[in-house]
């Protein structure tokens, strides 16, 4: 008899990504001596990302269960972000379960949440840093997360919400992160078979408060937002979300790849963007071709929003003789003799 369907669901998802990090790790060329070149590089090592919830837990367990069988070394990662009571013995706590699964190495890594863009946006950012700095020590090929379709469809409706555009709806990558550190096996699973494959497993899981605190946007949307979608749309939406999370990507995609081509068709011999060029662009690539101008000057990607873009393109499509245009970074843009200028202040 095999095993219960929740969890062979969770193995083929985390059995899949695991099969293209070994391609992957067999095509890349190995950073050996030449006396050594022809020595079989060591396995690569994979590391869970974990907070003890059910969708994280679920993970370790397929990571713990599919990597020996393929030669992969598997470890884990728990961050604490210290920002309530008793998170440091329940870092402990996921350090001994991970590694009762077999998981080797194991860290537990605290952090000081700032302030800057809010409190889930600095927990994530520190978050991930924590992460970072733990693969780069470990010499980690991949860090696995354990986000869902159901954490897909939250976040395509935050982007809604913000007005954002095609990028921000398209949701989170299954690989992310610099060289694709970052692999998320689960956003074709929903929550549901996360919990029911720990439930089955005997596996326990710790349910953060935080999820349940209506302070927190996400957590508004998860208990509030979604099923009210779903009583008045009927079930499904949250499938319809992760799959406009797709198709948004692809497009997004072919829209950034048509910007970079056309980027190198809209400068003069000097190397200056041609207003008369840009202008003759469509307006989303046109966007996208003045969006990555801004970041290559110095302007931060992460402060850099829609509504810069938009003041800097009507230096193009509304030119009245206005002046220059102060973006993050201390970047500014003004159009001088037909060209538009952008650069460090």
């Amino acid at each position: 008899m095999g095993p219960h369907p929740a969890v062979a669901a969770i193995r083929l998802a985390v059995r899949r990504v695991l099969h293209d990090l070994l391609t992957e790790h067999h095509r890349a060329p190995a950073a050996v001596p030449h006396a050594l070149a022809h020595e079989p590089s060591p396995p690569p090592l994979v590391l869970v990302a974990c907070s003890g919830g059910a969708d994280s837990m679920a993970l370790a367990s397929a990571l713990a269960f599919e990597s020996p069988k393929l030669g992969i070394r598997a470890g884990g990662v728990t961050v604490d972000h210290g920002l309530q009571a008793g998170s440091d013995l329940r870092a402990a706590e996921v350090v001994q379960r991970l590694r009762e699964l077999g998981l080797d190495p194991v860290d537990s890594v605290a952090v000081t949440v700032g302030r800057a863009g809010g409190p889930e946006a600095a927990a994530r950012d520190a978050r991930y840093a924590a992460l970072d700095t733990a693969a780069e020590r470990h010499g980690a090929a991949a860090v696995l997360l354990g986000h869902t379709r159901d954490d897909q469809a939250e976040t395509v409706l935050l982007g809604l919400a913000r007005g954002s555009g095609i990028r921000s709806l398209s949701g989170m990558a299954a690989v992310s992160g610099a060289g694709g550190r970052y692999r998320r096996p689960f956003l074709e699973l929903d929550r549901q078979t996360a919990r029911k494959a720990c439930m089955v497993q005997s596996l326990p899981v710790w349910d953060d408060p935080h999820n349940a605190d209506p302070a927190y946007t996400r957590s508004r949307l998860r208990h509030e937002g979604l099923p009210a979608l779903e009583k008045a749309l009927g079930k499904g939406v949250v499938e319809a979300l992760a799959r406009t999370a797709q198709l948004s990507r692809d497009d997004a995609d072919a829209l950034d790849s048509w910007a970079a081509q056309a980027e190198t068709t809209v400068r003069d011999a000097a190397g200056q963007l041609e207003c008369a060029k840009l202008y003759a662009l469509p307006p989303a690539v046109r966007r996208r071709v003045l969006r990555r101008a801004a970041i290559a000057a110095g302007a931060p990607a992460g402060s850099l929003f829609a509504r810069h873009i938009e003041e800097v393109d009507r230096l193009i499509t509304g030119w009245r003789g206005q002046g220059a245009i102060n973006l993050p970074g201390k970047v500014v843009a003004q159009r001088q003799g037909g060209r538009l200028v952008i650069r460090q202040g």
